[in-house]
């Protein structure tokens, strides 16, 4: 069954709006593996808008699943925190400063030569490796040429067309999962999956590790109840 990785970064968020310490964050990883997640996902930020790097560290000490953080590798105090908490995953976004959120994935033949240095760098440290991609071929291809472990597909797209059409919504993602098991990588896959269209995806895109969600999980919790959502959004990956 595809892994179910929680992206707890919105119960920061809402910390950070009112100060303190409530919601709790680390509670929030300890529940989210208590209800059932297969892991927890974090995608700390320079400016700690936020997850903040304190967060990281108190959550790798209660971390009993997978532990993946996301995030920008060419800010030195990311590559930092990661080799020094050493979690099971590192994804590495390609995010602007100051950005609101991912909005594409890596050109992987641009920056070939830097990923290949900073996975490298990961590697040795015994941290897998995840290069989040768009879905073209192009860039799955030269994902596989940085000695990535594995691509997590950007999904908006999928989300985005799914309403009208997810027979042709989900056709460069079957393309891209695909040929990254032809190049030997894992797949994983993100952004916008939400209870309407994870189903289907997960049923047509073959090979998928993991899928990691926040921000659909954690909207919805709070009409159904987090361990409640946690539980649904597990449903559909059966």
């Amino acid at each position: 069954m595809t892994k179910l990785s929680v992206n707890i970064n919105k119960f920061a968020t809402l910390r950070n709006s009112r100060g303190g310490n409530n919601p709790d964050v680390v509670k929030a990883a300890i529940d989210a593996q208590r209800f059932g997640a297969d892991g927890v996902t974090v995608h700390p930020r320079p400016d700690e808008r936020h997850i903040r790097y304190a967060d990281v560290y108190a959550i790798k000490d209660i971390i009993t699943t997978e532990f993946n953080i996301e995030g920008n590798s060419q800010e030195q105090k990311f590559v930092d925190l990661v080799l020094d908490v050493k979690p099971t995953q590192v994804t590495l976004v390609p995010d602007a400063l100051g950005q609101i959120t991912s909005n594409h994935g890596w050109d992987t033949i641009r920056h070939k030569d830097y990923l290949t240095q900073i996975i490298a760098l990961f590697k040795k440290a015994g941290i897998r490796t995840s290069l989040f991609v768009d879905p073209v071929i192009a860039m799955v291809e030269g994902a596989a040429a940085t000695g990535t472990d594995r691509i997590e597909l950007y999904t908006e797209s999928y989300a985005h067309e799914y309403a009208a059409s997810p027979e042709k919504a989900i056709v460069p993602y079957q393309k891209a999962a695909i040929r990254a098991h032809e190049l030997g990588l894992g797949l994983n896959a993100g952004h916008d999956l939400d209870l309407q269209n994870l189903q289907y995806f997960s049923r047509n895109i073959p090979h998928l590790d993991e899928v990691s969600i926040g921000h659909a999980l954690i909207s919805d919790a709070l009409y159904l109840g987090y361990e409640n959502a946690v539980q649904l959004y597990r449903r559909q990956l059966q």
